[in-house]
């Protein structure tokens, strides 16, 4: 594998990771791309380099944030997708339910398992290593961490339960975004995550 690397602005190379460390010019910050890559990362960003050069990966905080409309269509889609799935497990049920009146009020019963299951769903999937659910990942937004980072498993617990005083009342806590310069609604501040793209566009 061979990399080029920029000095002085200009980019260089390409070198082998063995003449990497003979230039001695590499610094965590120095900026390298490896065969087949498009854009260039900084030299902690890289396993290999890391372990050659003894570097710390330092993690960069977030500079773009999902806005309220990307939030709530991703929101829309996963509720799409799992009303889907309510539907055809509904209709399923309907083998054993027998009867109008009992076939709904089995429905209206199982309703409320709609929201649950996006509860568990998503606190699953941000906690994840895509830390995304469909619906975000198909925006290519992400829940991160202040720093950036994944989120633990009870972070992503804390967020989700959070969600119920951001709807509480009348969606205050996710019409707060638009007063938050990193659009956190209530249950982000509390949790102290951020939903954050990868590009300004």
């Amino acid at each position: 594998m061979k990399y080029t690397v920029v000095v002085n602005g200009k980019p260089e190379g390409p070198y082998e990771l063995g003449e990497l460390k003979a230039l001695g010019i590499i610094q965590p910050g120095t900026f390298l791309k490896r065969e087949g890559m498009d854009d260039y990362k900084e030299a902690h960003e890289f396993e290999e380099l890391r372990a050659l050069f003894g570097f710390r990966f330092q993690p960069t905080a977030p500079q773009y944030f999902a806005g309220f409309d990307q939030r709530l269509l991703a929101a829309v889609i996963d509720y799409f997708f799992l009303t889907m799935g309510y539907i055809f497990l509904l209709l399923l049920s309907f083998i054993f339910v027998k009867g109008q009146a009992e076939r709904m009020q089995f429905a209206l019963f199982s309703l409320p398992f709609i929201p649950l299951a996006k509860l568990i769903y998503g606190s699953m999937t941000e906690a994840s290593p895509l830390q995304a659910t469909i619906g975000k990942r198909l925006l290519d937004i992400k829940v991160t961490d202040l720093q950036g980072l994944p989120l633990s498993a009870g972070k992503s617990w804390a967020r989700n339960l959070a969600k119920i005083l951001s709807v509480l009342p009348f969606f205050f806590g996710y019409l707060y975004s638009f007063l938050n310069k990193k659009h956190q609604c209530v249950h982000d501040v509390m949790a102290e995550t951020l939903v954050v793209k990868k590009r300004l566009l």
